[in-house]
């Protein structure tokens, strides 16, 4: 992962956290930027053929799903 791709995902974490929202609709934003974030390494893998990359990017795809989830249970608890 290159410095300037680390800093963007963490200038969207940052982003995410000074604005006021409830803790569900952060999960889903982090969850959603996650998954798309994943599947493209996931696409990138498999276009160079690097098995590597691919399932890393698998792998963050399933986390922003699991996370996105649980702000979608989150909100079912807030209301």
């Amino acid at each position: 992962m290159s410095t300037h791709e680390t800093m963007n995902t963490t200038d969207a974490c940052i982003a995410c956290d000074l604005v006021p929202m409830k803790s569900s609709t952060k999960d889903k934003i982090k969850g959603t930027f996650r998954e798309a974030k994943g599947k493209v390494k996931e696409k990138t893998g498999q276009a160079t053929g690097n098995p590597d990359l691919r399932d890393r990017g698998t792998v963050e795809k399933a986390g922003g799903k699991v996370q996105r989830k649980i702000g979608d249970v989150k909100k079912v608890f807030e209301q």
